[in-house]
């Protein structure tokens, strides 16, 4: 089979492929991205063809029109390597929470790894079990993104027949950073825990995703899953059996149960709440007598996936906007010209155009026009505000029925953790402006990756921190709250 070369700019990098190598399958590890799931919609994956020949067909030609892009852009879900080429493309530089939080821990023998397996990135941390010291990190893009950037994308793509090739290559990808750590780190590796969302967890343990797929998105498979390395096909040895952490619910994984375990909210008398505003967005409440938790559709707003210029936190991405003097002033990822908004810009932009009065409190652009100007060739139109208001209405009402299950009022909750990567970045004055958490700021606390702070934690501990949260917690379906539409549509409104 003859063999071209792909050369990406401006990266300098060069892959060699088979003939017909479909772009799909070697550009996702690049930063390249397919949130609909390679259906050519969404235009995110597009690739400008600098060299070389790339034919479209009819299909390929029509959505290239579709999204109104010139004759030298392709879209990579749609293209194939058929002679040597090359690609611009934007650089990968994500901004991944590799947390190196200390937390109490009772020293034993070995090494030990962490893995935090989001939807989008993937973190693993080396551990000294005798210390509690981090040895190494690594961190990747999930490559499952290929298969779509959400979790509704990835379930369906498993429906379609990618299951198996699902979790090879989650599966290859952890064990390929696990051999990464362990040649720089000469070390017998003890044991090796994973965290990670509902659909993650499923995925990786090559279980029926099914059930995620439909309503009342109910599954029975949620608990501990444990392997020995030689079944993940992994070429090192992990002398205890590899466990992938319990989930709470069918949209609450084992991420949410190591960020409860982290934030020690099972252990206070008063109310502390555990925000994460990820792919997923789940609210966590409670104390050591009770929790109750769910998820929400915050995700794809705040992760630029239905937003006209959304993008994730890479180079060209505004990162936070100010008001300085009446005027925007934009922060942009890599000190380059704005190309377009992330998650924590996003939040920022509606406070900053609220306090303009340039958006009115049901969202609508006071001028009468379809999009608002926020630096460079970079807007805000009327659809990504009311995006936005469906995604902050979702927490806000979220934390509410949760609040109410408890019995208790908001005013109630002493401690609101904000976790995850994004979470990190956010503007928590602007948070609260938007009404998006309808509490004073100094209750408000940023505490970066708890998922990955309670993975570490789980090397420690035996299955009883873990049993005594899973007693006390219940999960909430929030559209299952006869009160949910009501207080949702309120919660829509900019006060």
């Amino acid at each position: 089979m003859s063999k071209h070369v792909i050369r990406l700019h401006p990266l300098g990098k060069e892959i060699q492929v088979n003939n017909q190598t479909p772009l799909i399958d070697v550009l996702h590890e690049f930063g390249i991205e397919f949130p609909c799931g390679g259906k050519g919609t969404c235009g995110k994956c597009k690739v400008k063809l600098l060299d070389g020949e790339v034919h479209t067909t009819a299909a390929h030609q029509q959505k290239l029109d579709k999204l109104g892009l010139a004759k030298d852009w392709r879209l990579a879900c749609f293209s194939n390597c058929t002679s040597n080429i090359t690609l611009e493309i934007e650089q990968f530089n994500h901004l991944i929470l590799a947390d190196e939080s200390e937390f109490e821990f009772k020293p034993q023998q070995g090494f030990g790894i962490a893995i935090d397996l989001g939807t989008t990135t993937v973190v693993a941390q080396l551990v000294d079990l005798s210390t509690a010291k981090v040895l190494a990190v690594e961190t990747m893009l999930n490559p499952q993104v290929k298969f779509g950037a959400d979790l509704i994308s990835r379930i369906q793509a498993c429906l379609d027949g990618q299951a198996e090739e699902m979790t090879r290559i989650i599966r290859l990808a952890i064990g390929t950073m696990i051999e990464v750590m362990l040649k720089r780190h000469h070390v017998d590796v003890q044991k090796v825990v994973l965290v990670g969302n509902t659909a993650m967890q499923l995925i990786f343990s090559k279980c029926d995703v099914s059930p995620l797929s439909m309503y009342p998105f109910h599954t029975n498979n949620l608990g501990l899953k444990s392997f020995q390395s030689e079944e993940l096909d992994w070429k090192f040895e992990v002398k205890e059996p590899v466990r992938f952490y319990p989930s709470i619910g069918s949209f609450v994984g084992s991420d949410i149960l190591a960020g409860i375990a982290a934030t020690g909210l099972h252990l206070k008398e008063s109310y502390s709440a555990l925000i994460d505003l990820g792919t997923n967005g789940e609210i966590v409440l409670g104390n050591k007598h009770q929790i109750v938790c769910a998820s929400t559709a915050a995700g794809p707003a705040f992760e630029g996936a239905n937003i006209s210029m959304g993008m994730r936190a890479v180079i060209g991405a505004i990162a936070s906007l100010n008001l300085v003097d009446g005027k925007i002033e934009a922060s942009v990822i890599g000190n380059t010209a704005a190309k377009g908004i992330c998650g924590s810009a996003l939040i920022d932009a509606v406070a900053v155009l609220r306090k303009l009065e340039l958006i009115g409190m049901f969202g609508e652009i006071n001028s009468g026009g379809q999009k608002i100007q926020l630096a460079g060739k970079v807007s805000l139109s009327q659809k990504d505000i009311n995006e936005f208001q469906l995604a902050k209405a979702a927490i806000a009402a979220g934390l509410t029925i949760l609040a109410r299950n408890l019995s208790i009022e908001l005013s109630e909750i002493e401690t609101i953790y904000i976790a995850g990567g994004f979470g990190s970045y956010i503007n928590i004055e602007n948070v609260v402006a938007t009404g998006m958490i309808e509490l004073p700021e100094e209750k408000i606390h940023k505490m970066g990756n708890t998922a990955l702070i309670g993975a570490k934690m789980f090397l420690f501990s035996d299955s009883a921190i873990t049993t005594e949260i899973l007693n006390k917690t219940r999960h909430i379906n929030l559209e299952g709250d006869p009160s949910f539409q009501d207080i949702y549509v309120d919660k829509m409104l900019f006060l």
